[in-house]
């Protein structure tokens, strides 16, 4: 339990810290090219993916992401109260992760977010990158459970550009970016419409694939 904390701990530090940082380094560098920061946060993201679940997967799953954890448990993996405890270490060690990216460009660390993403097609955006993420993990995880981290780590950065909403696509993420009033970030304003979708998604794709490949 604590070797499996510990981890989802570290991954959702690192994963944050780097989604919200490179966010801030790309915007720094790109001189107002939006399309040239969102590659760079794309390919910053990806790569920290591939990395995080290459190293932690074996020890936690590595899942970084409440709605991945839930349908975890759906599937038999652990029980209700190692799902909550999951959900808090991720989201308390992510919070952690945006502030010492603040910390590391010299920005104030408590920030709220004042970039509003709203409306059906962010929201249809969300569920769509989630259900995808969570397909890409279930069906992954029965074929070629050796290519978990390449596959999640190119959907991820696939979706950042196919998704209206850029694909969060994590309940814990998007908790954590409305604390950023950076270029990754979201208005706290508009997390809830975000967290609904991805809960959704997450949920559809347990189902699919459910009726794709009942167990034995």
């Amino acid at each position: 339990m604590k070797q499996r904390l510990g981890a989802e701990a570290l991954g959702s530090f690192f994963l944050f810290a780097t989604v919200v940082g490179s966010g801030i380094m790309g915007e720094k560098l790109a001189g107002g090219n939006v399309a040239v920061a969102l590659l760079a946060n794309t390919g910053a993201t990806a790569a920290m993916l591939y990395v995080l679940i290459a190293m932690l997967g074996p020890v936690s799953g590595a899942h970084f992401n409440p709605a991945v954890s839930l349908v975890m448990r759906l599937r038999g993996d652990g029980a209700w109260p190692v799902l909550a405890a999951t959900i808090l270490v991720q989201i308390a060690a992510g919070i952690a992760g945006v502030w010492c990216a603040h910390a590391m460009f010299g920005l104030p660390i408590l920030q709220l977010s004042h970039h509003l993403r709203d409306g059906p097609g962010q929201w249809l955006g969300e569920f769509i990158a989630t259900f995808g993420l969570a397909t890409t993990i279930l069906l992954t995880l029965r074929h070629r459970p050796q290519a978990v981290p390449a596959s999640v780590a190119l959907y991820i950065a696939a979706a950042y550009w196919f998704t209206s909403s850029t694909s969060f696509a994590n309940p814990a993420i998007t908790l954590a970016r409305s604390l950023s009033d950076s270029f990754a970030g979201i208005a706290p304003a508009s997390v809830p419409g975000f967290i609904a979708a991805q809960i959704a998604g997450a949920l559809a794709a347990h189902w699919l694939e459910r009726r794709l490949l009942p167990a034995s």
